[in-house]
């Protein structure tokens, strides 16, 4: 999920079920399609601020160690943009998900991942169990 200095986070609610309400509602996949539409927002006008910020900056310095300082910073920048860009795409999927009823429900088991388990993690494709497991596997694998 975004870093807790997220704008749209500042007035995150979490989503007060009913008694007896449906699992993935219209109420709640407005609550879902809210979370991950201020989400990529938040992502895309960072990537907007990194590009200002890449142009304005690119200095030519004369001094080598001065250089390597700013190409550093702009390699670690660009680093971060590419996972952001990875999770925009995850993010787009997941706005696909919920157009298609297919959002909110286990990919390996089918199960529901559940409410609280999406808010933490709003693009989870997996339930907690089916997590786990795999990444047991990942690390008996060695990955």
């Amino acid at each position: 999920m975004p870093n807790s200095n997220s704008s749209f986070l500042k007035n995150f609610q979490p989503y007060q079920a009913k008694a007896d309400e449906e699992y993935m509602n219209e109420a709640q996949k407005a609550h879902f399609t809210q979370i991950l539409l201020g989400w990529k927002q938040e992502l895309m006008e960072e990537v907007d601020r990194t590009v200002h910020h890449l142009q304005e900056e690119a200095n030519n310095f004369a001094d080598p160690n001065d250089r390597a300082s700013q190409e550093e910073e702009f390699s670690l920048e660009l680093r971060a943009r590419d996972r952001e860009r990875k999770l925009t795409k995850k993010i787009s999927e997941a706005l696909e998900r919920l157009e298609e009823d297919d959002y909110g429900y286990c990919d390996s088991c089918g199960i529901e991942i559940g409410i609280r388990r999406l808010e933490a993690r709003p693009t989870a494709t997996l339930c907690i169990d089916c997590k786990t497991l795999a990444e047991m596997k990942e690390k008996q694998m060695g990955g």
